[in-house]
């Protein structure tokens, strides 16, 4: 540890999210262990001091807050992970660019376009590092499409299609608002479904297949009014509980996406198929470290679909793990993605998704909901300029 550069991480939000990413950074230096950069646990921030310390106790932070902004004033914070309620994503990341902190901010990266747009400015005019927390893209099955994709393997792409299906909002007895079910409250989330789960579809689709240049969507809130945890008030309900959309792509293909959380049966189904001129491949979370694979150049009497099981060293980022055959999990994604925000700080490189990558994917996202609305085909304005 002497000869390493420390990145002190000033940790705001100590729910879920907040213990799957210090997981990945109690692990980096495990598995990654030439790197130049390795991460402190140097404060955790939670409004409850009796939660952030009980945090910082499991997890071996040095010290706690209560108060983001006093996190953002203290000298020994170089980074700052955001894992809070999307409504103070932008306040939380704008101050700490204009206080010099590197950023890691949990998805989507706002509520809307108009406070994303703001972010990517903060971030951008005080030169500091960012990535969004899009950890899909660091399965190595879902990094390994992403490579023969842009191989040429597929050929011309016809088609992208994507779903994320859970079931866990069907009860009406469910409330709204709180610590754990701010996603059902439209003031702390934004939207529902939309912003939480088809914005992982999103992300990882511009990622694979390019920019989305235009939608036409429906939404359904099929429970209108839901008791609000902290008022005990009946209230509207105004998230989108389920959404469907089509869309063109720039590279001509078309896209089709479903996300829903009342499709009983299924937790967290996250599913994609990309069809081309020579070649098909398919994803499937629950199976998440193999890809399908179909090619039609294959002779005919053995020509199908065949399972690649991504666990061998020469697939992306398996040589950090086990011998081949075995399996890695879903928190593995996050270790990958701060593995790869630690290497950017030695390489000078951006660490993708960046601020202004999300800032595209959110302007899907808003489009998509201003086509509900409307019931029209609405264009994205998205400027897809990212290659890795």
């Amino acid at each position: 540890m002497k000869d390493k550069k420390q990145i002190r991480i000033g940790l705001i939000g100590t729910g879920l999210m907040g213990r799957i990413h210090t997981n990945g950074y109690k692990r980096l230096s495990d598995f990654f262990p030439e790197y130049e950069y390795v991460p402190v646990l140097q404060a955790c921030c939670s409004r409850r001091e009796e939660k952030a310390k009980a945090f910082a106790d499991q997890w071996g932070y040095k010290s706690v807050e209560t108060e983001w902004r006093e996190l953002l004033k203290r000298d020994d914070i170089d980074a700052v992970d955001i894992c809070t309620p999307n409504d103070t994503h932008a306040e939380i990341a704008i101050a700490a660019a204009e206080a010099g902190k590197m950023i890691l901010c949990e998805k989507p990266l706002a509520r809307t376009v108009e406070e994303a747009k703001g972010m990517v400015e903060a971030v951008e005019k005080a030169g500091v590092k960012n990535t969004v927390w899009y950890n899909y893209r660091r399965v190595p099955a879902v990094t390994l499409a992403k490579k023969i994709v842009a191989s040429g393997k597929l050929g011309k792409i016809f088609h992208y299609r994507a779903n994320f299906l859970q079931d866990w909002t069907i009860s009406p007895d469910l409330p709204q608002g709180g610590d754990a079910l701010w996603r059902l409250d439209a003031d702390a989330a934004g939207s529902g479904v939309t912003g939480d789960l088809l914005a992982h579809c999103v992300d990882t689709a511009m990622w694979i297949n390019g920019g989305i240049k235009d939608v036409s969507a429906m939404t359904e809130t099929f429970i209108k009014e839901r008791v609000h945890q902290g008022t005990g008030e009946k209230k509207e309900v105004t998230i989108d509980d389920a959404c469907v959309f089509h869309c063109h792509f720039d590279n001509g293909s078309l896209g089709l996406f479903e996300a829903t959380r009342y499709a009983r049966g299924h937790k967290a189904l996250y599913t994609f198929e990309i069809n081309g001129e020579h070649a098909s491949i398919r994803w499937d979370l629950h199976d998440l470290t193999r890809l399908e694979y179909f090619d039609h150049d294959d002779e005919g009497e053995v020509r199908g679909w065949r399972s690649i099981h991504v666990t061998d060293g020469d697939h992306p980022y398996m040589d950090r793990w086990w011998i081949p055959g075995t399996s890695i999990g879903y928190e593995h994604s996050f270790i990958h993605q701060v593995a790869d925000f630690f290497k950017s700080l030695e390489d000078g490189t951006a660490c993708h998704p960046t601020f202004r990558d999300a800032f595209e994917t959110q302007k899907v996202c808003e489009a998509v909901l201003d086509s509900a609305k409307s019931r029209a085909w609405k264009d994205t304005g998205v400027d897809w300029i990212e290659k890795v």
